[in-house]
């Protein structure tokens, strides 16, 4: 096995090109215009078809189109609670329970 560290350089750019893509697919799959989705997810066209081309929308038009699309549970990953795989686990946190950061960078 190679020892070769795949490193994530996507930038936010990118990313948000790539989930407009994947909606983008997810909307021909279900056989709707823009307009059609633009409708369904209850914003303007402009703002949809804007997203399409550039991956710019707000979070609440992200999820207004997750919600048309029934793809709101796509969400529930994002920041998820850390996941704990033993007892030893959860009483190292425990100890380290910051409410606040210490970093200012």
């Amino acid at each position: 096995m190679n020892n070769i560290l795949l490193l994530n350089v996507e930038n936010p750019n990118e990313k948000s090109i790539q989930i407009a893509s994947r909606v983008k697919t997810r909307r021909l799959e279900l056989n709707l215009t823009q307009e059609g989705l633009s409708n369904r997810a209850g914003i303007k066209f402009a703002t949809y078809r804007r997203f399409e081309q550039t991956g710019e929308i707000s979070l609440r038009g992200l999820l207004q189109i997750a919600f048309a699309l029934n793809a709101m549970t796509d969400f529930d990953v994002l920041f998820a609670q850390k996941q704990y795989r033993t007892l030893d686990d959860v009483l190292d946190e425990q100890k380290v329970n910051r409410k606040r950061g210490k970093k200012n960078e």
